[in-house]
């Protein structure tokens, strides 16, 4: 099987030359790289020459389409069976496309999603992300740990979908609102099997800065409402749980400004979560460090997303 991998790039040159250096070595080597410059005022270009001879690498230009419609720009560029799906800040173990191969070979599948996970030697900031965006305490249970890996939605770091799939889907319909959702959706009513291979992860670096991983945060919660555009019923109990969170702390707060005595209830109810979460993210790293800064993300991290839904649930509503 030839494998096309498509990687949208905007701004971001070192990203790409340790996602293309983790590509050389994997141990399947019938794959491409296609490299969409998304609109880069600072392009990659430079970075690539190191590399045009340890793979079937290939690099276009392009004005800013966003994520989404960039990738649908590589894969109609794409010569592979199928289509493999990176962000520029993921790391690739060796291994990858080999289980990759394995995996839809053996479970006949159109399309995946695989889940990341965080590198030993990232910094704290990122484990402590990574922990907020992957543990079944937060949000994350839902994005890798999955008991029916064909319940699970792709997510567009770590994805990839058949030539078939694509053409007959016509790929992605939205440049960068939650887009990975929608199209997983949409594949699995159009018949196509699409399913969490969960051994095929990737380390997924993320850059954030406080402010960076709050916008973020927002706009995830944001995301699944205008999924809903497309497919009425994308928002479920799961996805309205850190809105009932963000409510929740705000209310005990409410509670004790007004003097209430039961506000200790629903303190108690965060501390007991806060001190699973330090305990959890702590064994998880092995870093009292990491723990400490996990609760601090996780907070954020549900009480933004909830946020971010809740904020664009309102404006649906006013729009009609």
């Amino acid at each position: 099987m030839l494998f096309s991998v498509i990687i949208p790039v905007h701004n971001r040159p070192m990203e790409i030359q340790e996602l293309l250096e983790s590509l050389s070595m994997q141990t399947y080597k019938n794959f491409e790289v296609i490299i969409i410059e998304d609109g880069s005022l600072f392009t990659c270009e430079d970075v690539l020459y190191d590399y045009k001879s340890l793979l079937d690498l290939s690099y276009h230009i392009v004005e800013n389409m966003g994520q989404g419609f960039a990738r649908n720009y590589g894969m109609k560029l794409a010569k592979g069976d199928y289509f493999v799906l990176f962000d520029s800040d993921c790391i690739i173990p060796p291994q990858y496309l080999e289980l990759l191969s394995n995996a839809l070979s053996s479970r006949e599948l159109d399309a995946h999603g695989g889940p990341d996970d965080a590198g030993q030697d990232y910094s704290i900031f990122q484990k402590a992300i990574n922990y907020s965006m992957t543990s079944l305490l937060t949000t994350g249970g839902i994005r890798g740990k999955l008991k029916d890996p064909g319940k699970y939605q792709a997510r567009g770091y770590n994805m990839g979908l058949s030539k078939k799939a694509f053409e007959r889907s016509g790929g992605f319909l939205d440049p960068n609102r939650g887009e990975d959702i929608e199209l997983s959706i949409r594949l699995k009513k159009m018949g196509f099997k699409l399913e969490l291979i969960e051994e095929a992860f990737v380390y997924h670096k993320r850059k954030n800065t406080w402010k960076s991983f709050f916008k973020q945060s927002f706009s995830f919660g944001e995301n699944r409402i205008n999924v809903g555009r497309f497919h009425p019923g994308a928002v479920k109990l799961v996805h309205i749980l850190p809105s009932i969170f963000l409510m929740g702390w705000m209310f005990s707060i409410t509670l004790f400004l007004f003097g209430n005595k039961f506000f200790l209830s629903g303190i108690l109810i965060y501390l007991v979560w806060m001190v699973l979460v330090f305990l959890d993210a702590t064994l998880q790293n092995k870093s009292v460090r990491v723990g400490i800064l996990s609760v601090l993300t996780s907070f954020s991290q549900l009480s933004l997303y909830g946020a971010g839904l809740i904020s664009e649930a309102i404006k649906k509503i006013f729009k009609g």
